[in-house]
């Protein structure tokens, strides 16, 4: 079973998302709470992450 990954940015001791691959089916869950799991297909997990890359989810982000 591979390890979870956090973004290389994320400070040590902060939530963040965590992320991992295993037997073709990727695990997200929070720092904080282990327990929740969600999973889902690498193909899926591409397509999210091209979505937050081009900006489809910036509406849910406050402005700063």
């Amino acid at each position: 079973m591979s390890d979870w990954q956090r973004p290389s940015t994320s400070d040590p001791s902060g939530e963040c998302l965590e992320v991992r691959f295993v037997d073709g089916v990727v695990e997200i869950r929070e720092s904080d709470g282990s327990g929740v799991v969600v999973r889902t297909t690498p193909e899926k997990w591409e397509a999210f992450l091209l979505g937050v890359q081009a900006g489809e989810f910036d509406h849910f982000v406050a402005d700063v």
